[in-house]
């Protein structure tokens, strides 16, 4: 898995934003004014964070005339969700290893349960 697509997908998903776009986009190609409307943002500042979620491979644009149409692109979600799905199963295995453990009766260790006892010499 490329770290560096990784590093841009959770970059570029950190920013509000981004998030309500890709949010936005979840429910079908849109244009960039459609993305923008309803931002108190330039068209501008919309471009610039539709260029970080291109370059994360969330989004895809593509030209149609005189506008751009954008899209959702699964690369960048795949990246991050297999990055994530490996680390829920690390932990969900290791938590199943806890609970094992925890509910598994105690066993005394030997006749003091692991406490020494000070040995007497005799002279």
């Amino acid at each position: 898995m490329p770290a560096a697509l990784l590093d841009r997908a959770f970059t570029a998903l950190a920013n509000p934003t981004r998030r309500a776009i890709v949010r936005r986009l979840a429910s079908g190609d849109a244009t960039v004014n459609e993305l923008a409307e309803p931002f108190a943002i330039s068209l501008p500042a919309i471009s610039r964070h539709l260029r970080v979620l291109e370059s994360a491979g969330l989004i895809a644009q593509k030209r149609e005339g005189q506008f751009r149409r954008c899209r959702l692109d699964g690369e960048g979600l795949k990246t991050a969700g297999q990055w994530l799905d490996f680390y829920r199963q690390f932990w969900s295995e290791s938590f199943d290893r806890l609970d094992e453990h925890l509910q598994s009766p105690a066993k005394p260790k030997g006749k003091n349960h692991g406490k020494h006892r000070r040995q007497t010499r005799e002279r």
